[in-house]
């Protein structure tokens, strides 16, 4: 039976490649997506999703629109990481329908109430939206199987030297999430910055006169520019990853471990993932605090879950 998710998302590069393996992929149900503002505008993500999905012949999949910008800060351009149109330039056909009526909150506590199995939530973007349903509608946690969020670092950050840049959006939103008291499992930066496309096979893609695997070699071959130019070749599938490790959690090595959100000073983002083997000084005079139990993802076949990645959105593209 196929694991059913819905994909809570700011569509840019990433997120793209994690909507088309979703729809592809035989052992998930895709039942929706939810749109928040993060990598772009939510109307400029908003019209991402839908032009994705119809790309890859979901167009039939509903898609609602969520929140604006962060619980507490102004929202922040990430322009230079996905491109004005968070898509590094990428045109797809445009959409020809509209979001869902009702809120994006309002649409996950609808979508995951009602279905008769419990519904894993994919969370790949500032978890703003998720943060609201939780606490808007915590009935929701008894039918969440878990979330499976793509944020933090349990090493170092992207966004600063400590704060990954999903969780930095909007700190707030995932430390409530954190605070839920639903299963969770961490897909952070440990893992995210390993798994990638080797740049001919980027490029391949990126060459063929069919519209799917050339938007994918595009997407897998954009730069990303920073403050000291672009980047070279990094070839991420980011997001999609996330998105494997439901499909083959034996790929990645996971462990149980505490983690707690950072809202103040520069560390302010950052996920605290404890990994001692035993408690410090913290504990011994009270001043541990609350943190939540998290999967964390640590280590990972980083050429198996590109295979999968790979076979499972163009099929046969590795043998050609």
């Amino acid at each position: 039976m196929a694991t059913p998710i819905i994909l809570d998302v700011d569509t840019g590069v990433d997120d793209a490649l994690a909507l088309l393996f979703a729809v592809a992929h035989p052992q998930l149900e895709l039942l929706g997506v939810s749109c928040v503002a993060g990598n772009a505008s939510l109307d400029r993500v908003v019209d991402n999703t839908l032009r994705v999905l119809a790309l890859a012949g979901a167009a039939d999949v509903p898609v609602a629109a969520g929140a604006v910008r962060p619980l507490i800060e102004a929202p922040r351009d990430a322009g230079h990481v996905h491109g004005a149109d968070g898509l590094a330039g990428v045109e797809l056909p445009p959409a020809t329908r509209s979001v869902e009526p009702e809120n994006a909150v309002e649409f996950l506590r609808r979508t995951i109430l009602g279905h008769p199995q419990p519904v894993t939530l994919v969370a790949l973007a500032p978890q703003t939206n998720v943060a609201l349903l939780l606490r808007t509608h915590p009935e929701v946690a008894r039918n969440l199987e878990r979330i499976v969020f793509m944020g933090g670092s349990a090493s170092i950050g992207n966004a600063t030297a400590l704060a990954e840049f999903n969780v930095w959006h909007d700190p707030e939103a995932a430390s409530i999430v954190l605070g839920a008291g639903v299963p969770l499992t961490m897909y952070g930066l440990d893992v995210f910055n390993h798994v990638s496309v080797p740049e001919a096979t980027a490029a391949a893609l990126a060459a063929s006169p069919e519209l799917t695997a050339s938007v994918v070699g595009r997407l897998l071959d954009h730069r990303i520019a920073g403050p000291d130019g672009a980047h070279p070749y990094l070839g991420w599938i980011g997001d999609a990853g996330a998105v494997c490790s439901i499909v083959d959690p034996d790929a990645f090595g996971f462990s149980r471990l505490p983690v707690r959100v950072e809202l103040a000073g520069y560390g302010r983002g950052q996920t605290v993932v404890d990994r001692r083997e035993t408690p410090g000084e913290d504990a011994v005079h009270g001043l541990t605090g609350e943190w939540a139990s998290v999967d964390v993802a640590l280590e990972v076949d980083a050429v198996r879950v590109a295979v999968l990645f790979l076979d499972t959105v163009l099929p046969g593209a590795l043998a050609e």
